[in-house]
């Protein structure tokens, strides 16, 4: 069958990083003349683009591996991203792998897809070489949602934490130039998305390579025309430095969001964990973006139930966010991971133990999140109303969209909103804890 005819349907596991290289990996099998459908469609080629930092990363690539088989038993499957790096002889063992390819190769994938798909149904193949031999930096975003974008500004990592294998699965920290990634910028602007979120493993190290900096880059696109909003994803403490604080501070189009990983709140448990900061550093950074921006909204990465947490050491990490004023967190219970340093320690933490701190900071982090949206009720913030499926809830008649400050709102549905910024007056919280509000005017469509 010609490749004209051929169809290709993607599922993406993890974080914004890999949905971003899924719709770059989509675009190069479009352009090798591949239709892109729905998963459900039965497609001629299945793509799945896996993490390797949720709990059960086999478990999930057999599901999904599975489930297309069950959709079309004849198609071929294609599994790539940060687990296929790490474990591809275990992967191309699954019953219905065709293809397992590295870091390096993946974006290779219709060119090695042409060679091997008139084999599928036989034995799979690994392509997959050394993580040292990463050295180029493949720009992403992605493209199928017109409010919001996923530009990925870096790839890497030289940290090592003791927990983490994404310098494994994905190489040394790389990035491109900076007038490379505000051309991106600028093609992303065109085809009218209002939104970047910048997105990276390191954000923060960007450019070293280069000799250039974090701040310069983002001093160079906050002078990119088209886009209303940049949103950093996310950004170690300690390169959230006074100079990207100061900008994002008097910034137009930078929104007074951050996310800053802390995986614990304790001083021994962050030595053993070979983070590159300590609570005291952590905490003043916190206080200084909040000096400078009050109505900020800080997003926390904490980590329960790694080698050696005493209970003692989990309640300074509970004590500890409840000292800064910090707005809501991401939760992830440790899990061991082969090759780290973690993994061959004493004192591992049963998982009933990990899965009750999980619980416990999960319940921690919707009290911060409605103390900070209750904060809000009775000012007035712009709000970009989003386009499709995760900007509309057709059942009950509803628009959504985020402030600036990532207050999620909902109002009744107007078409006239979507992919627009208004001015919103926001007046209380609905039994979902959104917030409703009334439009006070239209900043900019």
């Amino acid at each position: 069958m010609g490749s004209s005819s051929r169809t290709a349907a993607f599922h993406t596991l993890g974080c914004k990083l890999n949905f971003a290289e899924t719709s770059t990996l989509a675009r190069s099998l479009e352009e090798a003349g591949y239709a892109r459908v729905r998963v459900e469609e039965r497609p001629d080629v299945f793509v799945l683009n896996t993490c390797s930092v949720t709990e059960n990363a086999d478990k999930e690539c057999r599901r999904h591996v599975r489930r297309f088989r069950g959709i079309n038993p004849d198609a071929f499957i294609a599994v790539v991203g940060c687990y296929a790096q790490l474990k591809p002889d275990e992967i191309v063992t699954i019953p219905g792998v065709d293809l397992v390819l590295g870091a390096n190769e993946k974006f290779n994938l219709a060119e090695h897809i042409e060679r091997l798909a008139e084999h599928a149904g036989g034995d799979g193949v690994v392509i997959a070489g050394p993580i040292k031999e990463v050295k180029r930096f493949i720009p992403s975003y992605n493209a199928n949602d017109r409010t919001r974008t996923f530009l990925k500004v870096q790839d890497g990592c030289d940290y090592f934490c003791s927990f983490c294998t994404i310098p494994l699965a994905r190489g040394r920290s790389r990035s491109a130039t900076i007038a490379e990634t505000v051309e991106q910028a600028r093609a992303v602007a065109a085809s009218g998305v209002k939104e970047i979120v910048l997105t990276g493993v390191n954000t923060g190290d960007f450019g070293r390579q280069h000799g250039e900096d974090f701040l310069q880059l983002i001093e160079a696109l906050d002078r990119v025309e088209g886009i209303e909003r940049f949103r950093i994803s996310s950004i170690e403490p300690n390169l959230c430095h006074d100079g990207v604080i100061d900008l994002v501070a008097t910034s137009q189009r930078f929104v007074p969001h951050f996310h800053i990983p802390l995986q614990s709140g304790s001083d021994v448990i962050l030595q053993r964990m070979r983070r590159r900061y300590d609570t005291a550093l952590y905490a003043e950074r916190v206080h200084r973006i909040k000096q400078r921006m009050p109505d900020a909204c800080i997003g926390v990465d904490v980590i329960t139930g790694t080698p050696g947490e005493t209970d003692e050491e989990f309640q300074k990490t509970h004590a500890f966010i409840r000292s800064i004023p910090v707005d809501y967190l991401h939760v992830f219970t440790y899990s061991e991971r082969a090759n780290t340093t973690a993994v061959r320690m004493e004192d591992a933490i049963p998982m009933e133990v990990r899965r009750e701190r999980t619980k416990q900071l999960r319940i921690l982090s919707t009290k911060l999140q409605r103390a900070f949206y209750e904060k809000h009720i009775g000012t007035t913030r712009p709000v970009l109303f989003e386009h499709g499926e995760t900007g509309h809830d057709q059942e009950r008649g509803e628009i959504l969209g985020f402030t600036d400050n990532y207050v999620r709102v909902a109002l009744p549905f107007d078409p006239q909103l979507v992919n627009g910024v208004s001015s919103v007056h926001m007046d209380a919280l609905n039994g979902e804890g959104l917030m409703r509000g009334s439009i006070t005017s239209a900043v900019g469509v």
